[in-house]
């Protein structure tokens, strides 16, 4: 089925498929709101529109539409700022994009799910839009009077799933004694059981994990006696982006999540530092002007030339989209595949990396000789950062695991031919490895192959704002951390940062001297490659 989104000229909408993850739901203590399968679930069930500009709304607490105030940021166009036309504390934004859905198909458009916003509310509707030759509008309605609520650009203003038409009214809702049906009454009675005794064990011996802290059946999809009845069960979602998204300029920056934004001010005393610290904020601030410079897009199909002449020259980041679909790895690598291909060969990988702090600094204070095979029944079984083959062991792990260079294909367009292979350096997980902020001495590019990841970066240009303090790490080890004191690290304030959600068959191109972190949302196999068809030997002057 399609979902198409038509555009007049000069339309631009910016849609993204819907992440699984919230903000509040990361902060959370042992991030305990992903134990709950159903949130997640919800979280993804769609697609985000996001906001093309940054503003400001304000109601005094009066019924007509003038008694909201909408305050648009320098530069943005009149026709993206929402609208005053209800009245009562609200406003409407028009969508731009004339949906269209399959035969009895609705679209259902409402606000992000479980994320709320305060001091105001998202209105919902229900568009019958496999017929309706309109547009429809998305409005937002006050909670409280004199209060200033701000949007960012690119935050997401609505949320669309489509739903089918009538499937609602033709349920015959009716209430039921258990007892009518027995199987059901005694896996409830059986989970019931387990789940009781589950909890007192958990009191009396408290574990020491916290993946250990709460029973899985559900996430797992499984029944109280450990069976999987049902094959269909979902732990996630993995929603498809839009394609053509050079039709819609501001889409292909559905990508970009800008985390803050401030004016800058050097921290340097010596004049020569001042000096360069004053250019590499001016070119910053110069290149935000466009957003085709200083966003970062989602490109398909394209040409080495292009790549060369757009990106890697200028050193601008790049998602590229639909480039490694015929690897046979895209559809084999499953945890069962892998062992089936490695089996209990020897490798190296990092462990204990969740009990040291450094442990990104510290690499070889946590190298360890694994099985294969255990090692990925060990990071199955148990998110987290403790264990993770990483491109550190590349050379070590390059005989054990050369079984899976067969289901590596090639990308011609943009590297150069490898001495004895692919030339990609391996990265297996589970969801939670991360990897702290840093920069490299070389341009990269990251293949994912399995999984999702998910990529904070920031303009090598930022440096002098980013608390470099050791070769090419910072003291900020996690940008996103709501503990960060910017009382300590002021200048923070100044970076925009940029959050790319890297999807499984995704590729993201690294320049040479961005700062990023990355996360692993699931399992996750990615490959980053070095041996572009261009110099990339810059690391040979870097200062010591």
């Amino acid at each position: 089925m399609e979902l198409k989104c038509y555009l007049f000229p000069g339309w631009e909408p910016r849609i993204r498929p819907a992440a699984q993850h919230r903000k509040w739901m990361d902060q959370a203590p042992e991030s305990f709101p992903y134990r709950c399968l159903p949130l997640g679930i919800a979280n993804a069930s769609g697609w985000e529109i996001l906001s093309p500009c940054g503003f400001e709304a304000e109601w005094n607490g009066g019924i007509a539409p003038e008694d909201v105030v909408i305050r648009g940021d320098l530069g943005a166009r009149a026709d993206d700022l929402p609208q005053l036309l209800f009245g009562l504390g609200t406003f409407t934004i028009h969508i731009q994009g004339l949906f269209r859905t399959p035969p009895g198909w609705n679209l259902a458009v409402g606000g992000p799910p479980n994320s709320a916003k305060h001091g105001i509310a998202p209105l919902s509707g229900v568009i019958e839009t496999d017929w309706s030759p309109y547009t429809f509008t998305m409005n937002w309605q006050f909670t409280r009077p004199n209060l200033v609520v701000r949007f960012e650009e690119n935050e997401p203003i609505a949320f669309i799933t489509p739903v089918p038409r009538g499937s609602v009214e033709a349920m015959e809702p009716r209430f039921v004694p258990i007892a009518e049906d027995p199987e059901l009454q005694a896996g409830f009675l059986a989970w019931s059981a387990s789940r009781n005794a589950f909890q007192q064990h958990v009191r009396d011996h408290p574990p020491a994990k916290p993946t250990d802290k709460w029973q899985k059946s559900y996430y797992r999809g499984l029944m109280p006696d450990g069976t999987c009845p049902f094959p269909g069960h979902q732990s996630k979602l993995q929603v498809k982006a839009f394609a053509n998204p050079e039709l819609a300029g501001g889409a292909r920056e559905a990508m970009t999540r800008p985390v803050a934004t401030r004016p800058y001010a050097s921290a340097a005393d010596e004049q020569t530092l001042a000096k360069r610290d004053w250019l590499l904020a001016t070119q910053q601030r110069q290149r935000a002007l466009s957003k085709a410079a200083s966003g970062i897009f989602r490109r398909e199909h394209l040409s080495a030339e292009e790549f060369l002449d757009r990106y890697y020259a200028p050193g601008q980041p790049v998602v590229l989209a639909g480039e490694i679909e015929h690897w046979p790895a895209r559809t084999r690598w499953t945890p069962d595949y892998l062992c089936a291909k490695v089996g209990s060969r020897e490798v190296v990988c990092q462990d204990g990396r969740d009990s040291d702090p450094d442990f990104e600094r510290y690499k070889d204070n946590h190298t360890r000789r694994v099985r294969f095979d255990h090692f990925i029944d060990r990071i199955t079984r148990d998110a987290g950062n403790a264990a993770y083959v990483t491109a550190y062991n590349a050379g070590a792990n390059a005989a054990a695991l050369a079984p899976l260079d067969a289901d590596i294909g090639r990308l011609d367009k943009f590297l150069a031919p490898a001495n004895g292979g692919h030339g990609g350096l391996i990265w297996i997980g589970p969801a939670g490895t991360f990897t702290p902020l840093h920069h490299d001495l070389t341009n990269n590019l990251l293949v994912q192959v399995v999984g999702r990841k998910r990529v904070v970066m920031a303009a090598a240009t930022e440096t002098p704002d980013l608390y470099n303090d050791s070769h090419v790490f910072s003291r900020i080890r996690d940008v996103t951390d709501p503990a960060i004191d910017l009382t300590v690290f002021p200048r923070l304030a100044n970076v925009t940062f940029h959050e790319v959600l890297l999807e499984p068959g995704e590729i993201l191109y690294i320049p040479i001297g961005w700062w990023h972190q990355v996360e692993a949302l699931d399992f996750s196999v990615s490959l980053t490659f070095t041996n572009f068809r261009w110099c990339n030997d810059w690391y040979q002057g870097f200062p010591k």
